[in-house]
């Protein structure tokens, strides 16, 4: 699967429980088509201690969710936005906000 976001990318939800809420993508896993957002989607985990150092406990950490829930996020014109690529002069292509021409 193809997934539209990227890592670092900055990211909205656009469906579900955390609608609304921003975020920086950390982690993308495309063969789930499936991204991990920083502070969206807090699962809470029960978790054994497994070595001496490790300490067991109820903890919350977030959890991956679809790519089709989040859309990039451009900070320049602070809105949704999808992208679109364009080739500059020296052959090398990037992403642009369809909206304000921002490169991402």
């Amino acid at each position: 699967m193809k997934v539209h976001v990227r890592r670092n990318d900055t990211v909205m939800v656009i469906s579900g429980k955390d609608k609304g809420k921003t975020g920086e993508v950390l982690k993308v896993y495309p063969k789930t088509g499936k991204v991990l957002v920083k502070g969206v989607n807090i699962v809470t985990k029960h978790q054994k201690p497994n070595r001496q150092n490790m300490q067991g406990g109820i903890i919350q950490q977030e959890a991956p969710l679809y790519s089709s829930k989040v859309m990039l996020y451009c900070t320049k014109c602070n809105t949704v936005t999808r992208i679109s690529k364009k080739v500059l002069e020296d052959g090398t292509k990037v992403r642009v906000c369809k909206k304000c021409g921002e490169t991402f």
